[in-house]
């Protein structure tokens, strides 16, 4: 009769809760609090219907605490992240304006399109529970891996010197995996017992095969993402600096057989960065030409007669790789370091979130995804102002391009997916 007060008791509670995963949640916390309330009414002597009747009174109504859990555990939406995205989505299509591509069709649609995909990428993976993806890590790893060894053997199309599959409409990138590498990395480091000879083979096989599909950018967000939330999980730094020095040791043995296997243009690129004037007929013209146009841009930028931006001169990869180029020529610097400040917003309210959540799992997923983001900002910004290598690395939310959106809209709904829940993880 007791217990089935008890229920009871949770059921008012959750009926004045709307949201499922927290009804689940709060079910499971009362249970809890009530099992250690009779516990105590036990130890005082009472018979253990009379503990748990006690126990359940002692709580109070149980409609005025099932409002006030609604309040507290209601799943919660982080609108400084979706104002942001709103807002650099928004900003993408200012270079397809000042390059003309907005007359054509075919690009007003296929961005469109981009956009769409992005935001339904973000709001699926807010929806989704992240704490389910949690006993997921091997699934994701062996997905990662799958689609490397699919671009390893059967790839169709080459594109800058990287192997991509073409199905139809669909193509499949090196750029894919690193989501599903991310969610298992995530996964992997809340495991305590992970060796390091485990994590050595698991850190390096992925490395392997972005290396055979001479995906060198991709690797180098890889490596990035998983040195960053290696520091920042729970094991020791011991144990830290012994995968890292031992990681560190068994790459350098790699590189030396590997760079036989790097591309002469990929030599050149990294020789440009010093000497662009040396190259300036090669990899060296886009670091001279880029540094060119960015001390032309002024402070308002270039427009036509009609009052509308326009680009006057030739920009290579002007709306993928260089598109941080064309749009401070076009709109002019004071435009650009607004973008920049709206872009670097991302990552700092992902630090500011951090310490608000409460698992460690969660904890990752918010480091991790700070990680590859910045990774990408920082390195396209640092590349057209000619302090980093001329790669295949495009602008968050502002490069022209289906995988690199959804990479990014990915990782922001990752984080508003963990944000969402903040409140519903039990110590």
């Amino acid at each position: 009769m007791a217990n089935n007060k008890k229920q009871i008791f949770i059921n008012e509670v959750t009926d004045q809760i709307k949201s499922k995963e927290a009804k689940a949640y709060v079910a499971r916390e009362l249970s809890y609090h009530l099992k250690e309330a009779k516990n105590t009414w036990m130890e005082k002597g009472l018979s253990e219907g009379e503990a748990e009747e006690k126990a359940v009174e002692q709580m109070g109504s149980p409609t005025k605490l099932g409002i006030q859990m609604n309040k507290l555990h209601r799943p919660k939406v982080d609108w400084w992240l979706v104002i942001l995205l709103t807002t650099a989505l928004g900003l993408s299509f200012l270079p397809m304006v000042s390059l003309g591509y907005m007359e054509d069709w075919h690009y007003i649609i296929y961005k469109i399109l981009i956009v769409l995909i992005g935001v339904t990428a973000t709001v699926g993976v807010m929806l989704g529970d992240y704490r389910k993806w949690k006993k997921l890590g091997w699934l994701f790893y062996t997905i990662g891996i799958l689609l490397l060894v699919i671009l390893m053997f059967f790839s169709n199309v080459m594109i800058n010197g990287m192997p991509l599959l073409k199905l139809g409409p669909i193509t499949i990138e090196s750029l894919m995996a690193l989501p599903f590498l991310y969610l298992a990395w995530a996964s992997f480091f809340t495991n305590e017992k992970l060796r390091v000879w485990q994590f050595l083979l698991l850190f390096l096989s992925p490395i392997l095969l972005f290396l055979a599909v001479a995906s060198i950018p991709t690797l180098y967000l890889y490596f990035v993402m998983v040195f960053v939330m290696l520091w920042w999980s729970k094991y020791s730094k011991k144990v830290k600096w012994l995968i890292t020095t031992g990681t560190f040791s068994f790459i350098l043995v790699i590189g030396i057989v590997a760079w036989q296997f790097v591309k002469p243009y990929q030599i050149v690129r990294l020789l440009a960065l010093f000497e662009p004037e040396k190259y300036a007929d090669g990899a060296g013209f886009m670091i001279l030409k880029s540094q060119e146009l960015m001390t032309k841009a002024g402070w308002f930028g270039w427009f036509d007669g009609f009052g509308q931006p326009r680009i006057k001169e030739f920009i290579p990869e002007a709306h993928t790789n260089f598109v941080f180029v064309s749009f401070t020529y076009s709109y002019g610097w004071l435009f650009g370091v607004l973008l920049v400040t709206i872009l670097l917003l991302f990552a700092v309210r992902m630090i500011v979130i951090h310490p608000k959540i409460k698992d460690s799992y969660g904890k990752l997923l918010l480091i991790g995804g700070v990680a590859l983001y910045s990774i990408q900002l920082l390195s396209n910004i640092g590349m057209v102002l000619g302090f980093f290598p001329l790669t295949t690395m495009s602008l968050p939310f502002i490069s022209y391009g289906l995988m690199p959106t959804v990479l990014n809209a990915i990782l922001i709904g990752v984080v508003l997916s963990v944000y969402r829940r903040k409140d519903l993880v039990a110590l």
